[in-house]
């Protein structure tokens, strides 16, 4: 099937060609950027070619230390061992420094490190001629202490040591300690320098082209040795030189030019990745027009695809011009517990249809497909079943399913669950009925006893007029002169006509209460706001004279009808009175007062919309702030005998209305109760 989609523009060409021009642009910054990256790898190889070769050659060059050093401590061994006596020891310790050039002193001492004999180098004049030998005796000590502990060769730390033409060099002290038959015999120690160390010890090929010297932790030069800084960038290896008794660290430099940019490999890779990327540049020309010719069918694909995918909670379904589905989306399924495998190609009666309503589907669908009627854009309400047989509602809302030729296809169609919605609306509706009819009983309630004193007085009124009437008709037959009779009967209509005014006053208060507790249908009628306070009158007056109030009414001339639900309003009237003259009660008021007043609301834009503004002002003692927060909440109330719903209620009804409810303090004591209503002429 073919989606839906819109017409093709002329503004798609132009589109296209910026599309495509972008697309270049793109592509040559890629192309840029992949060469760039290139040589930027290619360096980077170089540079690790270059940091590999020095991490070796500086492991090759410890090595070789490393060997040199024992093939020293071996020849001392055999020193010792050889020649006893101090003039064969001074021939061989003579050859052996002219031998070893690292060496700058041999000397033979007792168990205790006292001098037995000496030779100094040939090569220099002698090296502790300056301080003298003593000056060193300490390190000496510091190597046989370690040589003792480790029966063998140690070493010293590392020393400055001054010579006479104002240098110095850096040295260091071999101990060999000579052991026979397990006992201690002496000690054969050799003073290194360490510069020399690095000039006859590590392989010439090595010093030609880097620096290598000895450093301490911290990074401090202790001798070094090596050519002339040759390029504009150092390469830096360090291998750590663990002797016993002491450690140091051996480093190489290596002072190199720039990497070069384009090495052998680089080139070859960049030159055949440039006529791969021009030759897909080429193929790319000539399928763009291939892509020009499929613009048309992606277009319809893309404007099927988006048709589905706008909504996600919302069920989707597809159908062609003969009635079989061509798609559902999840959230559909999910509504009506089918796979989309039972779905896709069914044709009528769906399967979500109940059987009782099918015959009814099947001719609207009947009539849909044959074009004779347009579905209303606002929807229709339908009940679908789903597989295990529940019944639901739904809001169906259906299009014609159009390609980019403007042809017709089929029909798309939209589902919404309102199941819910509907629960909730009924929900909502009955619990405010319930409210609203358990106010007002509750109302009815607290004026029982009211109404049961204000009755008394009207019906003990007409049992008196009764009695008086009966008495003077009794007296009648006893008349002894005619105008006698006349002034009894004179006397007889004024109390029937007395009885008569009682009577309909026990009537209206009567009527007024059976009007305010009639369950009425919730409509709105214009009503002026002179009828509302008029019929609400006696039911305040009747309560307004038990706890001795005075109340005053106000209303703006020429006001115009409210649009409300009159029943509704005159409950909200009566409650606000009826909480105002209770709290100035509660408060032993010495003067209380009501004032009732309607006029024109005068806040921003309300006078210009047209809405009244109702208040009721009493003279109490006010809210407390604790109390303000909470006024409004259902079933809360500061009254033993309450159940805190008048409030709640009220403002539920001028919401209802449009209008808003609200209080402030009066001044300078009191509470003042404003809500709004809309006038006739708002209700367009």
């Amino acid at each position: 099937m073919r989606a839906a989609a819109a017409p093709v523009s002329p503004v798609r060409p132009r589109a296209s060609a910026r599309l495509r021009w972008t697309l270049w642009v793109l592509l040559i910054s890629l192309v840029a950027s992949l060469l760039v990256t290139l040589v930027w790898l290619a360096g980077r190889y170089e540079a690790s070619q270059v940091q590999t070769k020095l991490e070796r050659d500086t492991a090759d060059a410890l090595s070789d230390i490393r060997a040199a050093l024992t093939r020293n401590v071996q020849s001392l061994q055999a020193l010792h061992a050889r020649h006893r006596s101090p003039a064969a020891w001074d021939e061989e310790a003579t050859r052996l420094l002219r031998d070893h050039r690292e060496w700058l002193r041999i000397e033979w001492r007792d168990a205790s490190l006292a001098p037995v004999n000496d030779a100094d180098t040939p090569y220099r004049p002698p090296p502790f001629a300056r301080l003298g030998r003593g000056n060193a005796q300490a390190d000496v000590a510091q190597a046989c202490a370690v040589a003792r502990r480790v029966s063998g060769p140690a070493y010293s730390n590392s020393y400055f040591l001054p010579q006479p033409d104002g240098l110095g060099i850096e040295v260091m002290e071999l101990c060999l300690p000579q052991v026979s038959a397990g006992e201690l015999q002496g000690y054969m120690v050799a003073t290194y320098s360490l510069s020399d160390i690095l000039a006859g010890l590590v392989g010439p090929q090595l010093t030609r082209s880097q620096d290598v010297s000895f450093t301490e932790a911290d990074g401090t030069r202790l001798a070094m040795q090596g050519s002339t800084r040759r390029g504009n960038r150092v390469f830096t290896s360090q291998q750590l030189l663990d002797l016993p008794g002491n450690t140091m660290v051996l480093r190489m430099d290596s002072w190199r030019g720039a990497p070069d940019l384009f090495p052998n490999v680089l080139t070859a890779l960049v030159t055949t990745m440039s006529i791969a990327l021009v030759a897909v540049l080429v193929l790319l020309n000539k399928d763009a027009r291939r892509r020009l010719r499929a613009e048309e069918d992606l277009a319809d694909a893309l404007a099927f695809r988006k048709a589905m995918e706008d909504s996600l909670v919302t069920g989707l379904r597809a159908r062609d011009l003969e009635g079989r589905i061509t798609y559902v989306n999840p959230a559909f399924c999910q509504m009506v517990g089918f796979e989309p495998e039972e779905l896709l190609g069914y044709a009528m009666p769906a399967p979500y249809w109940p059987p009782e309503l099918a015959d009814e589907y099947q001719k609207r669908q009947d009539v849909r497909l044959a074009g004779q009627h347009a579905p209303p854009r606002e929807g229709f309400e339908s009940v679908f079943m789903r597989k295990d047989g529940s019944r639901f509602p739904v809001l169906i809302i259906e299009a014609p399913l159009i390609n980019h030729e403007g042809v017709q296809t089929g029909w798309m169609s939209a589902f919404l669950d309102i199941s819910e919605q509907r629960r909730v609306e009924e929900l909502s509706r009955a619990s405010q009925e319930r409210l609203q009819a358990t106010a007002r009983l509750a109302t009815v309630g607290e004026m029982a006893s009211l109404l049961s004193h204000e009755l008394n007085q009207p019906l003990a009124a007409i049992a008196s007029y009764a009695t008086g009437s009966i008495n003077l008709l009794n007296a009648v037959d006893d008349a002894d002169r005619p105008g006698d009779a006349s002034e009894r009967a004179a006397d007889i209509e004024l109390a029937m006509r007395r009885i008569a005014e009682q009577a309909e006053r026990a009537g209206k208060v009567i009527k007024s209460v059976h009007d305010f507790v009639r369950r009425r249908d919730k409509e709105r009628e214009p009503v002026a706001p002179a009828k509302l306070l008029d019929t609400i009158m006696p039911l305040v007056q009747l309560q307004a004279r038990k706890l001795g109030v005075r109340v005053e009414t106000r209303l703006e001339s020429g006001l115009p009808a409210v649009v409300c639900d009159r029943t509704m309003v005159e409950q909200v009237l009566l409650n606000l009175a009826r909480n105002a003259m209770q709290a100035m009660d509660h408060a032993s008021v010495r003067e209380p007062s009501l004032l009732m007043e309607v006029r024109r609301a005068s806040g921003p834009g309300m006078a210009a919309k047209g809405w009244l503004e109702f208040s009721v002002a009493d003279v109490g003692p006010g809210i407390p702030d604790d109390v303000k927060q909470q006024l409004f909440t259902p079933f809360f109330t500061t009254k033993a005998e309450g159940m805190g719903l008048g409030l709640s209620l009220c403002r539920t009804v001028v919401e209802q209305h449009g209008g808003f409810l609200a209080f402030e303090p009066r001044l300078p004591a009191g509470t003042i109760f404003r809500f709004t209503l809309p006038v006739d002429d708002a209700l367009n």
